[in-house]
């Protein structure tokens, strides 16, 4: 399934602030029964943004209407925990297309990748940056270029580099996934097939 292209995106940030977030916080066990990649966003953090009966939790981020964006800012060792791939689906339902964050769990970074979701790892000291210019200012803009491979906080101009596998970038700059990027080298495929000796 081809996702959306992503070469550079500027928006608003949401900004959580915790550190070791692990994927049954992300999206809890009970509600991983489809296997659809829909609706899993209804359901992100859900024991944080929702109380018992359903009512949302007024202190937690997502539900402060002052914090938008395609954007999450987390904190150090983001998607810890167990493999599970809908971490990640419910993190893009939502409509997050970026995670920034100074540490991520290997799997999670993986999975994210796989479905059109980048996540960007920053230094420490530039992630607090970025949190400090969205307390300033919850509108406060980011930038993350993926073919320059930097994410840019708009107000000051300050910069930092990321690192991403050669080959994941070539897929979320052309919106592609594993089969779609094979689909994609059909002809050369068929090409090398039919003149290559076995």
């Amino acid at each position: 399934m081809a996702y959306d292209k992503f070469t550079v995106l500027t928006s608003s940030a949401v900004p959580l602030p915790i550190e070791n977030v692990d994927t049954d916080q992300i999206i809890p066990a009970r509600f991983l029964k489809a296997t659809e990649r829909k609706g899993f966003g209804d359901n992100l953090f859900r024991d944080w943004r929702y109380n018992s009966d359903d009512s949302p939790k007024q202190d937690f981020v997502l539900n402060n209407p002052i914090y938008s964006g395609k954007i999450l800012v987390a904190g150090r060792n983001f998607g810890s925990g167990s493999s599970r791939e809908h971490a990640a689906w419910a993190i893009y339902d939502y409509g997050f297309r970026c995670v920034v964050s100074s540490f991520f769990a290997d799997i999670f970074k993986g999975n994210s990748l796989n479905i059109g979701i980048l996540p960007v790892t920053v230094s420490e000291a530039f992630l607090d940056k970025i949190f400090t210019a969205i307390e300033a200012d919850p509108n406060a803009q980011l930038e993350v270029n993926l073919p320059a491979q930097t994410i840019t906080i708009i107000a000051t101009g300050e910069n930092e580099s990321f690192a991403i596998n050669g080959y994941k970038k070539h897929n979320m700059i052309n919106g592609f996934d594993d089969i779609d990027y094979l689909q994609a080298m059909k002809e050369e495929i068929g090409t090398y097939a039919a003149t290559s000796a076995y």
